[in-house]
């Protein structure tokens, strides 16, 4: 007994020791210095302390690189070409970049650590990206597990964006939680109210972000975004337009739609918009009365698994069902989709089959 006890405690010491060489090698061995990161071939310098991720880095001085994930390499968003510095491709970027961005040096800004002086290749318009500090006006619970959240801009105190484009907000450290993590959520209210942003969002199980703003974060809370990110929006050249939403994906579409409405510009509207039973419905009402009000918007909400007591009398099967049912010919139309891959790909798939060009389909996955 006794030499089992001596046996872990010394498994228990020697790990302890590992442990703390690590650190040091860490602190002392990976001391990369300070670092220059050339950006758009001198147009833009910065000096960073190296062995952060290119992102991160990025980030400390200002400088906002989509990332849909927080940097954890699951949405593949934060993409930049580098010219050197970079060292080699990891297995973890490979899944997100095709043949000819690997061949043009496209890298995930997450997955890089910075280690010595870089040059780097960034599109010009994410140097309009700022960081801005909002506070919690108005928390409404719009399904079972999806609430709107309406934020207050502080500092600054507006923000210009284009209909359909997202933010990134932070958590605060709660509960295991000990580190701050970032999500991206689309904006679903109107451009033009420059103050105020509101945003959908779903209560995924286990998600961080998703628990912190449903369980934790409450009206009147300060918290920090960044933004506008996305190449998500409305395009000038569209006359007839099919919106497909299904979720939390309805958050851009809404956002569009108003848009469109409160510039009275002569476009004409499909909007489909698929739950699963009536609880998961939501804005139905609101839809309804928009309707009713503009001639040139249509409203199609469908349930794909309606329930019994739901007494469901619209339409009913998988969103892209209901939409073969109601178009039969895309010549000449733009489609916006938004909602899961798995939604996305289905629509693809039916648009293509109904004619509609691939050049006029836009959406966004999450």
């Amino acid at each position: 007994m006794i030499n089992i006890i001596y046996t872990v405690l010394s498994v228990s010491i020697i790990s302890a020791f590992l442990a703390a060489v690590i650190v040091i090698a860490e602190k002392y061995f990976n001391n990369y210095g300070q670092c220059e990161i050339d950006i758009n071939d001198g147009s833009k310098k910065i000096s960073v302390q190296g062995g952060s991720s290119l992102l991160s880095s990025l980030a400390s001085a200002k400088i906002f690189i989509p990332s849909a994930c927080g940097g954890k390499a699951t949405c593949g968003l934060c993409k930049v070409i580098v010219k050197n510095g970079a060292g080699s491709l990891l297995p973890t970027e490979e899944p997100y970049l095709s043949k000819e961005e690997i061949n043009s040096g496209v890298r995930l800004s997450c997955q890089i650590k910075v280690k010595s002086n870089m040059k780097i290749l960034i599109p010009e318009e994410l140097f309009s990206i700022k960081l801005f500090k909002a506070r919690i006006e108005k928390i409404t619970q719009l399904t079972h597990d999806i609430k709107e959240f309406r934020l207050s801009l502080i500092e600054p105190d507006a923000i210009s964006f284009k209909a359909g484009q997202y933010v990134q907000i932070s958590t605060k450290p709660y509960g295991k939680v000990t580190e701050s993590v970032t999500r991206a959520y689309s904006i679903s209210s109107v451009p033009s109210q420059s103050n105020i942003i509101e945003l959908i969002i779903r209560l995924v199980p286990g998600g961080i972000c998703t628990t912190y703003y449903h369980n934790i974060a409450k009206e009147g809370d300060e918290i920090a975004l960044s933004g506008p990110y996305g190449d998500f929006f409305l395009r000038d050249d569209a006359k007839d337009i099919v919106f497909i939403a299904g979720g939390s994906g309805l958050a851009p579409i809404k956002s569009m739609i108003l848009d469109i409405i409160e510039k009275g510009l002569d476009i004409n509207m499909l909007f489909f918009f698929g739950a699963v039973s009536l609880r998961d419905l939501y804005y139905d009402d609101f839809f309804r009365a928009i309707e009713e009000e503009h001639p040139n918007f249509t409203y199609i909400p469908c349930l794909s698994m309606p329930l019994p007591e739901d007494e469901w009398n619209g339409e009913k099967g998988l969103v892209t069902e209901v939409f073969e049912r109601h178009v039969s010919n895309g010549t000449g139309k733009h489609a916006y989709l938004c909602g899961s891959p798995g939604m996305i790909n289905a629509c693809l798939a039916s648009l293509k089959n109904k004619g509609f060009k691939e050049e006029n389909i836009f959406y966004d996955k999450f």
